[in-house]
Formats: structure tokens, C-alpha cells, sequence
């Protein structure tokens, strides 16, 4: 049961995916099949070939010789016919790639690669896109051609067009696309006659006085209910990948204006140290005596009071006196200093 459930999911959700696509003619089955019928005069005007293709495996080469014309009406023809009887108030989207051939005629004269036609008899179609010189036009049969671009040969182009079908030029209209290009805004006109239906035709089908051989590629066309289903699906770019686990040092300050330290204040002048006092002079041990007898030339230091009055009583001799007074005076000298040491 398992399995049986897998291979349903498989094989149902493809088909889901596409529902909005109600036909399919781009040629993979590897043949014609799609189609409802051909208009040809042999085989190898219709081929389904595999080189060149704009996708897949196969696409349609068409090729129309001077004098092709398979159902006995004007012009020369190879075309195959898918009857899709668009109806009036239906609207659909169209996709498909043409590439013209390197030799492609150049002529003043109508080639038309692809057709809406009308199921009555005669006259020109509602829709149909052709070649005449070197332009592609796009012409609806009330309203003249409505669009226009320069033939280019040996390169795929891709049309997408939106249709409303419709016989009432107020309510029907048109919309183009040319390689991924809008090249049509919405246009109202009448896309269907009154009272018939529509149909696809597409191959190659020009005016009979054409000389040279006409050859045409056709691929990929599908018909859809939406706009998702013929626009390629566009992955957006992912965004970029940011380590949201790395801060940004949003808090770092720029680099401030230089501060001027105002309230610093400036260096005085130098402070002279006037309360420091300066080295006195040496101290002279003055309760030292002096040799007085050795003239040294060195002033000795004043003697005591009375010391030199005439009318002092020493009771000594002035020779003897003098001496014995000065060694007195030396020894009490020298016992002041040396209470002064201890």
C-alpha cells in the first residue's frame, strides 16, 4: 500500500501542477499528434525535427515551395490546425518560440507564421501575426497592425500573448510579449467575428507569387487559464547571508572634537623656597682657646668682661697672671665641648 500511495503522489502532482494549462502543442510526443490535422502537400514540409529546438527534444520545421497549396485557395500553405473553438468571453494565454531561417525571404509580400482564424469561409482572420519586408507584425482585422518589430533571423524569439475573446471591441482585447519584453499594452478591439468561434493555425502560409523556399521553426506552444503558467518562474536572488552573530560596534564614538583642558591650571611661576634657611655661617667653637703666645695672625676671640681693665684684680702678675688666666680659661673651654659631644 505503501508503495501504491508513492507512485499516486508521483504521478498525480505533475499534473496538479500544470492544471491551468489546457493544451499542450510543443511537439515532445515527437511527432503531429497534437494537432487536430495538417495542411500540407507532403510529409517533409511538417517535420518534427530535433536540431534546432528553443526546448525540450523537437520542434516544428515548416517549409513552403512556390505553388504548395494543399487545400486548392489563395496563397501557398503548410500549416497544422489545432481546433480549439475559443469562445466569446474566453480569455487565454498564449506561448510559443519562432525562428526564421537564415534565408528567409525578404519580400514585399504577407508570410504569415501564425493565425487565429475564424470557422466561416474566407476573408482574413481576426489575429494573425506575419512577416511582410523586414518587420513581424501583429494585425487585427478591425483595428490594422497594432504592433511591429524588426525580422531577425537565426535566433529564437518567444511571444506571450493574452487574449479576450470577444466579437464587442469594448470588451475584447489584446496584450504582447516579445522575449520577455511587454511590447503590447492592453488593447481593446474585436478579436472574434460575430457569431463564429476561433481556431490555431501555425506553420507557414504566404502570398503565391513568393519565389524563393520559406523556412520556419515553431516550439514550445501552450495554451493556459494563467499568467504563472507561461512566464518562466524567476528565483529571486537570496539575500545576502549577514553573521548576525558578529556585532557592529555601533557604540564606538567617532573621534571627538580636540578638549582643551581648561580648568588645568597653568604652571606658576617657580616658588623660590624663602622660608628655607640658607647655611649659616661655620660655627666656631669658641670655648676653644686659641694659642694667644703663637702669632698665628689670627685675631683672637674678645675676652671676657673686665679682661681688659686696668684697675682688674686678678691677684696675679701681669706676665704670670695672663698666662695662668688663659690655660684657665682653655681647660674650661675644652670641658665645655666636650659636654657638647656627648
Amino acid at each position: 500500500m505503501k508503495a501504491l500511495h508513492l507512485w499516486l503522489v508521483a504521478c498525480l502532482l505533475p499534473s496538479l501542477a500544470a492544471a491551468e494549462i489546457v493544451w499542450r502543442g510543443d511537439f515532445e510526443t515527437g511527432n503531429r499528434s497534437q494537432y487536430s490535422k495538417e495542411q500540407m502537400v507532403s510529409s517533409d514540409r511538417l517535420q518534427v525535427v530535433t536540431s534546432p529546438v528553443s526546448e525540450g527534444k523537437y520542434a516544428l520545421k515548416a517549409t513552403v515551395r512556390q505553388g504548395d497549396d494543399p487545400i486548392n485557395s489563395s496563397g501557398n500553405r503548410n500549416e497544422l490546425v489545432y481546433l480549439s473553438n475559443e469562445r466569446v468571453g474566453s480569455e487565454y494565454w498564449y506561448r510559443w518560440k519562432v525562428m526564421f531561417a537564415n534565408d528567409f525571404p525578404s519580400v514585399d509580400a504577407w508570410q504569415l507564421f501564425t493565425q487565429w482564424h475564424h470557422d466561416g469561409c474566407c476573408g482574413s482572420p481576426p489575429v494573425e501575426f506575419f512577416v511582410k519586408g523586414e518587420l513581424i507584425r501583429l494585425t487585427l482585422n478591425d483595428s490594422g497592425t497594432v504592433w511591429s518589430t524588426a525580422l531577425k533571423r537565426g535566433t529564437w524569439q518567444e511571444f506571450i500573448f493574452h487574449v479576450k475573446w470577444s466579437p464587442d471591441a469594448s470588451v475584447g482585447y489584446v496584450e504582447l510579449w516579445h522575449n520577455g519584453a511587454q511590447v503590447l499594452k492592453k488593447t481593446y478591439a474585436k478579436t472574434m467575428f460575430s457569431g463564429q468561434n476561433n481556431y490555431l493555425k501555425l506553420g507557414l502560409y504566404r502570398a503565391d507569387t513568393i519565389k524563393p523556399v520559406g523556412v520556419v521553426y515553431h516550439d514550445g506552444m501552450i495554451q493556459a487559464t494563467k499568467r504563472e503558467d507561461v512566464f518562466p518562474v524567476v528565483q529571486p536572488d537570496p539575500d545576502p547571508v549577514v553573521d548576525a552573530g558578529t556585532p557592529v560596534d555601533a557604540g564606538s564614538p567617532q573621534e571627538p572634537d580636540p578638549v582643551f583642558d581648561a580648568g588645568s591650571p597653568v604652571d606658576p611661576d617657580p616658588v623660590v623656597d624663602a622660608g628655607s634657611p640658607q647655611d649659616p655661617a661655620p660655627m666656631v667653637d669658641a670655648g676653644t682657646s686659641l694659642d694667644a703666645g703663637t702669632n698665628t695672625g689670627v685675631k683672637p676671640a674678645p675676652l671676657d668682661e673686665g679682661e681688659g681693665d686696668a684697675n682688674f684684680q686678678g691677684g696675679c702678675s701681669a706676665s704670670g697672671g695672663s698666662l695662668a688666666a688663659f690655660s684657665l680659661l682653655g681647660l674650661l673651654g675644652l670641658a665645655r665641648a666636650r659636654r657638647r659631644r656627648s
